[in-house]
């Protein structure tokens, strides 16, 4: 069931759902999100049940932008505790939007959402439903959202509510905000550990992140305490049902010559122009700009699965901070 996220009446519809310990697909500016009340256990192990995604990894809780005189949003207060003055620099720059900060978790407060870890992953969207719909859900009683990627665990992410409906049975509401304008996943940094830590790159770049906080990230193995465990960072993640194999532009011109007029069951995203010599291989051209790629990323993963592919061919991106999100997403989707 789509429900049309303009309509005020369809927000305050799914709300009630959410209110009710339901479960709801709800758009963000990064990617589809499944959501449920995250102070409730059973609505959060209806998640787990839902995705197939082991209850002990943790899933991002999603709050209200702050209200005006605010500092800080209520649910950080909710759901934190000792937020240190890097963290909160990093939410007055970029928050509301793509930026996940994990701290220090408030005892006895969303212990299911966090996986039962001692921290907590908090991010407050810029998408306008998505704003709509944890505001109605505050009117209820309802302190934050856990949205993990409503797909199932380790699959491609959504980023239109199609996609979640077809991942989903039929009685699921789905509310819709159209494609996802970044289309990866946030960025997480962990700010538990004194130091800003950069878990999982994405939109928020490092630079912008150094900028907004006033300091230097720190590299995970860096630290002689362990990262906490985070959404979405495990080696393997984000892939389709066919294989990823990451390549040069060489590589994949060589590759479509040696498979020659005989190729079949393969798709390939590329920037550079190739020539396969076999009409039953699909091509497609990825974007020359990294925000654009991003948002487009996911979407075409889905459509080559819908085309049977077997294998997908990917140039892999330029080394440069802005296309890390667009690498991270692909290096994981290729260990699958």
């Amino acid at each position: 069931m789509i429900l049309d996220g303009h309509d005020p009446a369809a927000v305050a519809q799914a709300a009630d759902i959410l209110a009710a310990g339901g479960l709801l697909g709800m758009p963000t500016e990064t990617v589809y999100g499944l959501a449920a009340d995250a102070t409730r256990a059973d609505a959060v192990a209806a998640i787990f049940a839902a995705k197939g995604r082991p209850s002990d990894h943790p899933l991002i809780v999603h709050v209200a932008p702050a209200e005006a005189g605010q500092a800080m949003p209520a649910g950080v207060d909710h759901f934190a505790v000792d937020v240190p003055a890097f963290a909160q620099r990093l939410v007055a720059a970029c928050w509301p939007g793509p930026l996940t900060l994990i701290l220090p978790r408030r005892p006895g407060v969303a212990t299911a959402s966090a996986g039962g870890h001692a921290t907590i992953g908090l991010r407050c969207p810029s998408h306008p439903v998505a704003q709509a719909l944890l505001a109605a859900c505050a009117a209820r009683g309802v302190a934050g959202l856990s949205a993990p990627s409503a797909n199932q665990f380790g699959r491609v992410s959504p980023t239109t509510a199609a996609h979640v409906a077809a991942e989903f049975d039929a009685g699921l509401a789905v509310l819709d905000g159209g494609p996802c304008a970044v289309g990866i996943e946030s960025t997480i940094v962990d700010c538990s550990r004194g130091v800003p830590v950069l878990l999982r790159p994405g939109a928020v770049t490092r630079t912008q992140v150094e900028a907004a906080c006033g300091m230097a990230l720190v590299e995970p193995d860096a630290l002689d305490a362990p990262s906490p465990q985070a959404s979405g960072t495990l080696e393997a993640h984000y892939a389709p049902r066919a294989k990823v194999r990451l390549m040069d532009a060489k590589g994949l011109q060589t590759g479509l010559d040696l498979l020659g007029a005989e190729a079949a069951h393969l798709a390939v995203y590329a920037r550079a122009e190739v020539t396969p010599r076999s009409s039953k291989v699909v091509v497609r051209r990825m974007p020359d700009d990294a925000d654009a790629a991003a948002q487009q990323l996911f979407a075409a993963l889905r459509t080559f699965d819908a085309q049977g592919v077997r294998l997908i061919w990917i140039e892999a991106p330029p080394d440069t901070p802005a296309w890390e999100g667009v690498h991270d997403r692909l290096r994981r989707a290729a260990a699958a």
